[in-house]
C-alpha cells in the first residue's frame, strides 16, 4: 500500500506531499488545477518513461519520493526479496529524478537501481487506470492469471498439478536431450560445471559482501588520513591543555555554584551537563577508533585481492552476490541431472513419451476448467458493465493454444466492444480513456478480493457519466476499497461522497507563477467541496444540505469506517 506520495518540480506542482491511507480515497479540483500531474508523478516514481518536459521550468531537476508499506503483502516481500530492495521495517522507499537535460535517476531504498527493476517493482505495486501507459491489465500476459485467480481453488490444484507435470517432463526432456548430445559432450559439461562450482564455492560469496568489501578497502587505503583527522580531533577535544572538555567542565563547574544562587539555573545546569556527558561519550567512541585505525598493508591487499576476485566472478557468473548463488545452485542441479544418466536412450526416451502425455492430459483438464469458467466470468464482468452506464458492452476471454508450459497451454487475451454491433477488440486498443477505466474497475470489482497489487489509481472513471451511473461507480469504488486501497479523481460528488480521505487540487498564483497546492479536507471542507462539485461556485444552504445527505449516503453504502 502506497503510504506517502512526495512530489517537487513537477509542472506547476512546485512541491506536493500526500500521505494516503486505506479505503477511497479521492482527489477534487478544477480542471487545469494538477491533479492529473500527481498520476503522471506516480507513474514516474514507478518506472515510466522519463520526459524532461516535466520538469518545471527554471529548475533543475523534477523528483518524485514514494513510500509503500509491504507488510501486508508476502508476495510484494518476495519480489523485494528476489530483486535486492532492500525494506527498511516493511517500508520500501523508492525515488526517482528527471534532469532538465533530459537525463533521470532511480534509487531504491536510497541505493542507485535500473529503471527497469523501479518498473517491475511498480507493476506489483499499482494499477492505473486511465489514459496513461502504466496499465498493468492492458498487458494481455496478465490476463490468464486473473482468470485462473477468479475461478480460485479448482484451478490452483490444477495448476500445482500441471506444474508438477511440467516439471517432470522437462526434466525427462533434458536427460534424453543430453544422452543424445553424445558422451564427449557431456563429459566436457561436467568437467566445466565442476570447475566453475569449485571457483564459486573456493572463493564462498556472502550477499551484501562486495559493498563490505568497498567500504574496507576505502577505510584501509585512508587509514593514515582518518587517524589524523581523529587524533585532531581528540586533541581539540579531549587532551589540549584548553580542550573543548576541560573548558565544558570548568562551566559546569560555575554553573554548580551559582545555582546555589538562583535554583531557575537547574534546567540550564543539566543541560549543560548532559552536553558534557555526550562529549565524553564520543571522545570514548573517537578514541576507540582512532585505536582500531591503522594502516595494515597486510589486511588492505587481502581486501583489494578478494575484492578483485570477486569482481571476476560477476563478470563471468552474475551481477552481484546473490545471482552468483543462483547461478552455483543451478549449476549444482544441472551436475546432479548429468551424473545420473546411466540409461540408454530408448530407455530415456519412453520416460519422455510418458510425462509429456501425461502433461498434456493435464493441461487438457486445467483448459476445460477454464474454458467452462470464462464464461461465467464475462457474464459477471458484463453485469457489472451494465451497472456502469455501458448496457450494450460486450466482454470476451478468448482463448488460443500454445505449447505446454508450467501454468498450461492456454493463451488468454481480454476483449472489448462498448457498442453493439461493434466486434470485440483487445483491452489495449480501446481508445477512450474513461472506457478504458470503467473495463478496469468493472473486471477489478468481479475479481475483488481474489487478486491484484494493492494499489489501484483510477483517473477519468467518471468520463461521460451522471446520475445513477456515478452512483454506481462509486459503489463499486467504495467495494473495491474494502480489499484493496483505492484513489481516484473526480469530478463528480456521487464518488467524493464514498471517500475515506478527500484531497482538494487547487491552483493558484505565487510570486507571478501559478502553483499546485494540495489540501486534505476535513468533514466541514469536504460539505463545501462536494456543494461545489453539486452547485458550482455559487454553493447555497442547499447545496449544503445535499452534500452532507450524500456523504452520510457513501459512508453507509461502502460499509467503512470513517
Amino acid at each position: 500500500m502506497v503510504v506517502e506520495l512526495t512530489v517537487e518540480n513537477i509542472a506547476i506542482i512546485e512541491r506536493a506531499q500526500i500521505a494516503l491511507g486505506p479505503g477511497l480515497t479521492v482527489l477534487t479540483g478544477e480542471t487545469g488545477a494538477g491533479k492529473s500531474l500527481l498520476v503522471d508523478a506516480i507513474e514516474l516514481a514507478f518506472g515510466a518513461r522519463a520526459d524532461s518536459e516535466l520538469v518545471r521550468t527554471g529548475t533543475p531537476r523534477a523528483s518524485v519520493s514514494v513510500a509503500v508499506d509491504v507488510s501486508h503483502s508476502p508476495e510484494l516481500r518476495a519480489l523485494c526479496d528476489a530483486m535486492g530492495a532492500a525494506i527498511d521495517d516493511s517500508m520500501l522507499y523508492l525515488h526517482r529524478e528527471v534532469f532538465a537535460e533530459g537525463r533521470s535517476q532511480c534509487r531504491i531504498a536510497g541505493k542507485l537501481a535500473p529503471v527497469g527493476t523501479l518498473r517491475q517493482l511498480g507493476l506489483a505495486i499499482v494499477d492505473l487506470h486511465g489514459q496513461h501507459d502504466h496499465q498493468a491489465l492492458l498487458d494481455v500476459d496478465t490476463h490468464l492469471g486473473l482468470l485462473d485467480a477468479w475461478i480460485g481453488d479448482p484451478c490452483s490444484d490444477l495448476l500445482a498439478e500441471t506444474a508438477a507435470a511440467y516439471e517432470a517432463a522437462e526434466a525427462a526432456r533434458k536427460r534424453l536431450q543430453a544422452v543424445r548430445t553424445g558422451q564427449r559432450e557431456r563429459e566436457q559439461r561436467l568437467d566445466l560445471l565442476r570447475y566453475q562450482i569449485g571457483e564459486i564455492e573456493a572463493f564462498g560469496p556472502r550477499v551484501g559482501e562486495g559493498d563490505e568489501l568497498e567500504a574496507q578497502l576505502s577505510r584501509l587505503q585512508h587509514a593514515e588520513r582518518l587517524t589524523q583527522v581523529g587524533s585532531e580531533a581528540l586533541h581539540a577535544l579531549a587532551d589540549d591543555e584548553f580542550s573543548a572538555l576541560e573548558r565544558l567542565r570548568a562551566q559546569v563547574k560555575s554553573l554548580q555554584d551559582a545555582e546555589r544562587l538562583d535554583a531557575s539555573l537547574g534546567p540550564i545546569l543539566e543541560t549543560v551537563r548532559a552536553a558534557e556527558i555526550s562529549l565524553e561519550d564520543g571522545l570514548r567512541d573517537l578514541r576507540r577508533y582512532v585505536e582500531n585505525v591503522e594502516a595494515n598493508p597486510e589486511l588492505l591487499q587481502e581486501t583489494a585481492d578478494r575484492l578483485d576476485a570477486l569482481r571476476r566472478l560477476r563478470r563471468k557468473y552474475g551481477d552481484d552476490e546473490a545471482a552468483l548463488l543462483a547461478y552455483l545452485h543451478e549449476a549444482h542441479l544441472e551436475l546432479q541431472s548429468l551424473e545420473g544418466l546411466d540409461q540408454d536412450e530408448a530407455t530415456l526416451l519412453a520416460a519422455y513419451n510418458e510425462a509429456a502425455a501425461s502433461l498434456k492430459s493435464t493441461c487438457a483438464k486445467l483448459t476445460a476448467l477454464r474454458q467452462e469458467r470464462a464464461a461465467e466470468f464475462e457474464k459477471e464482468v458484463a453485469a457489472q458493465l451494465d451497472d456502469l452506464a455501458m448496457p450494450g458492452a460486450r466482454f470476451e476471454a478468448r482463448f488460443a493454444p500454445k505449447e505446454p508450459e508450467a501454468n498450461g497451454a492456454d493463451q488468454v487475451g481480454f476483449f472489448f466492444s462498448a457498442n453493439t454491433g461493434e466486434p470485440p477488440k483487445p483491452l489495449d486498443k480501446i481508445a477512450s480513456g474513461g472506457e478504458i477505466s470503467r473495463v478496469m474497475l468493472a473486471i477489478k470489482t468481479a475479481m475483488a478480493g481474489r487478486a491484484g497489487v494493492p494499489t489501484l489509481i483510477f483517473d477519468e472513471v467518471d468520463s461521460g457519466l451522471g446520475g445513477r451511473a456515478a452512483a454506481v461507480v462509486a459503489q463499486k469504488l467504495g467495494e473495491l476499497s474494502a480489499h484493496y486501497q483505492v484513489v481516484a479523481i473526480t469530478h463528480l460528488p456521487q464518488i467524493a461522497s464514498a471517500a475515506t480521505t478527500h484531497f482538494r487540487i487547487d491552483k493558484e498564483e505565487v510570486g507571478g507563477r501559478v502553483v499546485t497546492r494540495v489540501h486534505a479536507l476535513n468533514p466541514q471542507e469536504r460539505v463545501e467541496e462536494i456543494a461545489r462539485m453539486i452547485a458550482g461556485e455559487e454553493v447555497g444552504d442547499s447545496a449544503r444540505a445535499h452534500a452532507k445527505e450524500m456523504i452520510g449516503d457513501g459512508n453507509r453504502d461502502s460499509g467503512l469506517k470513517r
